[in-house]
């Protein structure tokens, strides 16, 4: 099971990125994702972490930071 401090981080990068739009934030989420899918976690767990990094590393939403 992964560590807590992992998850907090995913969940972090993705409200960023949610409120934001900023694709450096999509890029650190999909990373983490990326992370988190080596773990020991739920099969289902891992596609849905799996779909959504693969949709955040592709992610071209406007953005309102610079990053």
């Amino acid at each position: 099971m992964p560590h807590p401090n992992l998850w907090a981080a995913v969940l972090g990068q993705l409200l960023i990125h949610e409120e934001t739009g900023c694709r450096h934030s999509a890029l650190h989420a999909a990373r983490l994702l990326d992370h988190l899918c080596e773990q020991e976690i739920d099969p289902q767990i891992r596609q849905l972490c799996e779909r959504a990094s693969q949709r955040l590393d592709h992610s071209g939403k406007p953005h309102a930071c610079a990053a």
